[in-house]
């Protein structure tokens, strides 16, 4: 991996980008919403802890109550750990993937709010890539029941996949090999028509990279321009541009992105190199980004890996590079 692109390698790249995200796309089509997110006095850097940083935790509360976390207890660890906010993915609410009844929405709001935090974000599972339109109108039909749930929770933005799920591999393999532009038109369609949903609750649909579809910065922006709805922007995974430098990719989704995945490592395996957190705190300071800056630790099958102690790591890490970079 090269660490130390050149200015010109990257201006390169960028140059090229108009290129690669206009291609393949319907002739005549006007593109009135994508652009970058207008900011307004400099960045403004908040950090969160996305509760998927638990999952070993919450699975194994959710078969036992007398073990591990729940997501009232995600909240009083953010707290402890003076987090602007927590993102709270759907996974973890009773009933996923219907809509929690409104009795744990109303508590759990007031939870986090006597705790000082905002809730973020959430976040579902859907497959789009999928030749199966049925399975694609079903994950439009969950990303919107979840849009009014976090509605319900003032929570600004609701995660949706741009990548394959089980049983399939790959986006290949799901899409029974259509084209690129054949299922990023699906991907867009049912994109937009969650898009639409969210504009009526205030809440936006943010696009994960995560490996599949989008392994590259101008594939995550490809689709979004496909999309072309401002309620739809981007969800920068910072471990799943699959490229010689991700920090380039990144640079280059920044100025769309409404929420993050800030990850410990530059990958998804104990090879990955780890995050250079100033670095990367850099970049998003350049792209103006005023908002949180939820964390999300995984175990990569580490022996002793322990979350509690991982997320206060990385936590930690993030808050000296937001404070090291605060004159920039």
């Amino acid at each position: 991996m090269n660490a130390h692109p050149t200015r010109r390698d990257f201006l390169k790249r960028a140059a090229l980008l108009p290129l690669a995200v206009v291609a393949g796309l319907p002739a005549g089509r006007a593109f009135a919403a994508f652009a970058p997110i207008q900011r307004v006095a400099g960045a403004h850097l908040k950090p969160a802890v996305n509760a998927y940083s638990f999952i070993e935790l919450l699975t194994a509360n959710a078969k036992d109550a007398s073990k591990g976390i729940d997501l009232f207890g995600v909240c009083d660890f953010c707290a402890k750990h003076g987090c602007d906010a927590v993102d709270l993915t759907g996974y973890f609410f009773p009933g996923y993937p219907k809509a929690p009844d409104d009795r744990y929405l109303i508590k759990l709001k007031r939870h986090a709010f006597d705790r000082g935090l905002a809730i973020s974000g959430t976040g579902v599972r859907n497959d789009f890539t999928t030749t199966d339109k049925a399975a694609r109108d079903e994950g439009v039909q969950r990303i919107k029941t979840w849009i009014e749930v976090a509605a319900k929770l003032g929570a600004p933005a609701v995660r949706a996949f741009a990548d394959s799920q089980p049983p399939f591999e790959n986006w290949q393999q799901a899409a029974a090999n259509a084209s690129r532009e054949t299922v990023e038109t699906w991907m867009a369609d049912s994109l937009r028509e969650c898009a639409e949903h969210g504009q009526k609750f205030g809440v936006i649909v943010a696009v994960q990279n995560h490996c599949d579809f989008i392994n590259t910065g101008a594939e995550h922006l490809s689709l979004l321009k496909r999309v072309d709805h401002e309620w739809c922007a981007a969800l920068v995974d910072t471990g799943k541009y699959l490229t010689a430098d991700p920090y380039a990719d990144i640079a280059l989704v920044a100025p769309y992105a409404v929420n993050w995945q800030i990850k410990e490592t530059m990958g998804s395996s104990t090879d990955s190199p780890r995050t250079d957190m100033k670095r990367l705190v850099t970049i998003i300071r350049k792209s103006g980004y005023r908002g949180y800056l939820p964390i999300e630790t995984l175990s990569m099958k580490r022996k002793g890996y322990d979350p509690l102690v991982e997320v206060a790591t990385v936590l930690a890490e993030l808050r000296e590079a937001i404070a090291s970079t605060s004159n920039q």
